[in-house]
């Protein structure tokens, strides 16, 4: 078993991270504003989060099931 994360590892968690704080900023931001559906700028940044969680494994927060 491996416990340490290699640089790509921990920079697809940093990428993760970001990727996941940038939609919700934007989903309080709409939110406040009284928008309550799914914008265009919502969906492109929850489709840029799936893709950072997808090279992150789920031990992590990712979605990626194997090494």
């Amino acid at each position: 078993m491996r416990f340490r994360k290699t640089p790509e590892e921990k920079q697809a968690i940093a990428d993760l991270r970001a990727a996941d704080q940038a939609l919700n900023d934007n989903s309080r931001r709409e939110h406040k504003a009284g928008i309550r559906e799914e914008t265009p700028e919502y969906q492109r940044l929850n489709a840029a989060a799936n893709e950072a969680a997808a090279k992150v494994s789920w031990w992590h927060g990712g979605t990626k099931r194997s090494n």
